[in-house]
This record gives structure tokens, sequence and C-alpha cells, in this order.
């Protein structure tokens, strides 16, 4: 999704007392910090916060904040929600500064499915990871990385090194060419694989 924008109201008073009395208002308290300068506090409509929070990726997306008359570039660092009612109960969002770098989990998608010969066999797609950690600047972040399924057999592992990252993004585990996915044997075939080993071992324990 693009740079979205969401406007939000100054909140004067921080602690708990304070939060209370802005969710019965009908808003959710929010903290913006970060780049070394003084935390600003807000509240915020919650309708805006549910319509980007279903968006796919929306802790990798830059988001910009309109506090009062001031602007502030941010990165959704946490959510908190209400165990029982699942109403968002507070949010925090981390400012940057120019030149600086994050570590940020950036959602997997896999692609041509179709063209995977394991997967048209029956095979089922494990995904290991759903998101991989990479660090860059806020503006690099990308919108996704995405693995291409194209001959994967049955029994093969896709590793991270089967993409090319874009420019300015690195990864944060660099001593390993850690598995991203598995292309797994469908349960027919491992039933049948299973049969034909305990065949085995009756023959050979009759030949015996």
């Amino acid at each position: 999704m693009a740079n979205s924008v969401i406007t939000a109201e100054i909140r004067e008073r921080a602690g708990k007392g304070a939060a209370r009395a802005v969710r019965r208002a009908g808003m959710v308290p929010g903290v913006i910090y970060g780049a070394k300068q003084e935390p600003v506090l807000f509240q915020i409509d919650p309708r805006p916060l549910w319509k980007l929070l279903h968006a796919p990726g929306f802790y990798s997306h830059v988001l910009t904040v309109q506090v009062g008359k001031e602007k502030y570039e941010v990165l959704p660092r946490d959510v908190q929600f209400d165990k029982v009612s699942d109403e968002i109960l507070h949010v925090d969002f981390l400012r940057f500064a120019k030149g600086q770098t994050i570590n940020v989990e950036v959602p997997v998608r896999f692609e041509n499915e179709e063209k995977s010969p394991g997967l048209k066999k029956g095979g089922v797609l494990n995904i290991v990871r759903h998101d991989v950690e990479v660090v860059c600047a806020p503006s690099a972040i990308p919108e996704e990385l995405v693995f291409d399924l194209t001959g994967v057999e049955v029994g093969d592992s896709i590793h991270i090194s089967a993409i090319t990252l874009p420019k300015g993004v690195e990864l944060t585990i660099t001593d390993r060419d850690f598995t991203v996915a598995t292309v797994a044997a469908p349960s027919a075939l491992k039933s049948e694989e299973n049969a034909d080993s305990e065949e085995g071992e009756e023959e050979a324990a009759t030949e015996e």
C-alpha cells in the first residue's frame, strides 16, 4: 500500500487514568517515539487504524501521522488489543531520523505455483517463514519478498538465496542460507511409501 496519511489529536496527559479516559471517549491512545526526540502523545479514531491493520504488511509500511500541525513519518511498532473484546488499546509508532536504518519484518509471497511439478503432484507448500527480517532505510522497505516456485519438486527446500534482495536491503541473519519454505510429499504418497516399506520389511522377514 502507498504511504498512508492518518490524522490524530494531541493527547495532553500520560498515564493509565488518562489512557482510560481516551478510550471511554471512543479514541485510541498512542505515542510516537524515537530519533532521540521527545515522545509525542496522541489519540486517534480507531476506524482508520483498523483499515490499515487489515491491509497486508502493516508493520513494514511507512505512515505519515499528522498530529495537530505537525507531520511525522513513522513505522508501526506495536498495537495492543483487549484480550476479551479485541478492541485496540494502544498503538506505538517509531519515528526515524534521516539516514537511519531499521530492522523490519517483510512478508514473503510465492508465485508460479502452477509451474511447480511437486505441487502439481499434490505436494504441500510448507511455509517455514511468513516474514523475513531485513535491515534498511525506511524509504527502501520492500513491499514483499517474492519467491518463484517454477520447477520446484516434492522434497525441495526454498532458501533465502533463491531471491535477490533490492538495493540497500540486507538480511539480519547472515551466517546461514536459511529455509523459507519446503514442498512436502502429499499424504497419499507418504502412505504409499510407508506401505511399500512395510511390505519390504515383511518380505525380508519371510526370507529370513
